[in-house]
């Protein structure tokens, strides 16, 4: 039997001051600002801003404070008040090769033009806690050479492999059409480079990690390489319709993963590297790895390699790494399924007694041939 559950607005608007006691916490306790959250936790501002698709450190903060820190539900929220936006066009495409940057290393050469740059990482620290931190009016050392980016050129690594014709060169598709935009159409397979590029950008970090990992155990064609990372500042430009020409509107920072991978060659193309390309607000480095590793995978039929392994499988990868569609699916569980449960529940009792039946039957029937 159905019955309908009575005082249900009374009861949601009674958690959601719950929520907001459970996210202040001791009222002893100094309340966290998002200035605090925008300055000292830039890595998780900058995988929500990733995984909610809009840049914007404020909101990006404000969201994990409004969520108790809770990534996926940050990145909801971020999505959510980015579809309430005006659009007044779309930015010219930026240039990561003037980066003003911050860190930039390559596992492919040790000697590069303008050098290795180690930059702020965790790389080289020994995961052991620092006691320090937990004292209150810590301060921490200040780095001169850290306070302002390189203000000098590099040359990307797999431009110089391609001066020498041994990288696979970016082509633009015929007509250089303007990219399929995913928050406007939606997706269609057999999908573009354009398109899955989007859709791994703002896909979720682990389920990208967790692919990325899986090609790297086997589970995929190529072995690959970390041709260059860089991190750093790039600027943003747009055309006013009203003006016609480019005007600077701000600098944004972005993390850039080129990943290196052999291909063998073929009757057509002769033996050369292949890449595969990651880019990512803030500073987001396991996030553009990844999705440069998985963006190779994805291009395996491209060159004849087929799609044997997971990650090679575009549908797959694509539907199942957007964070807020497999976060909504997942938690819809939740909600009631009072009814559907109840059909359940019955067709269970009832396939049990037709089970019983049917075994009582057959004892009878035993009995009798026995007597």
């Amino acid at each position: 039997m159905y019955v309908a559950v009575k005082g249900g607005e009374k009861a949601i608007a009674a958690t959601h001051d719950l929520v907001a006691q459970a996210r202040r916490g001791n009222p002893n306790v100094t309340e966290i600002g998002v200035k605090q959250i925008r300055e000292q936790m830039k890595l998780a501002t900058a995988r929500v801003m990733n995984e909610g698709s809009l840049y914007d450190e404020d909101l990006a903060a404000l969201a994990l404070k409004q969520s108790q820190g809770d990534t996926v539900e940050a990145a909801f929220l971020m999505r959510a008040y980015r579809t309430t936006l005006p659009r007044f066009g779309s930015s010219q495409p930026i240039d990561t090769g003037a980066m003003a940057i911050r860190r930039r290393i390559s596992a492919a050469f040790k000697d590069l033009p303008g050098g290795q740059v180690l930059g702020p990482t965790y790389d080289y620290t020994h995961r052991l806690f620092d006691f320090t931190l937990a004292a209150d009016g810590h301060q921490p050392v200040q780095v001169e050479e850290a306070a302002q980016p390189l203000d000098i050129s590099m040359p990307r690594v797999p431009d110089i492999l391609g001066d020498e014709g041994l990288m696979e060169a970016e082509v633009a598709p015929q007509g250089d059409p303007a990219p399929t935009d995913i928050t406007r159409d939606p997706a269609e397979f057999p999908a573009g480079r354009d398109t899955r590029l989007q859709m791994l950008a703002r896909g979720d970090e682990g389920f990208l990690l967790g692919l990325a990992y899986s090609v790297q155990r086997g589970f995929g064609g190529n072995h690959p390489f970390a041709g260059e990372i860089r991190m750093g500042e790039v600027a943003v430009s747009f055309c006013p319709e009203e003006l016609g020409f480019e005007i600077e509107i701000g600098d944004i920072t972005l993390t850039e993963c080129q990943m290196i991978n052999q291909f063998t060659g073929s009757s057509d193309v002769p033996p050369q590297f292949t890449r595969g390309y990651g880019l990512a607000f803030g500073q987001s480095e396991r996030k553009a790895m990844s999705m440069a590793i998985v963006d190779r995978a994805l291009k395996s039929r491209d060159f004849g390699e087929g799609a044997a392994f997971p990650a090679q499988q575009e549908e797959f990868v694509l539907y199942h790494c957007d964070t807020i569609e497999a976060s909504g699916f997942v938690e819809h569980l939740k909600l009631p399924h009072y009814v559907d449960f109840q059909g359940e529940l019955e067709l269970i009792r009832k396939i049990r007694r037709e089970q019983e039946e049917r075994r009582a039957k057959a004892a009878a029937t035993r009995e009798g041939v026995e007597a």
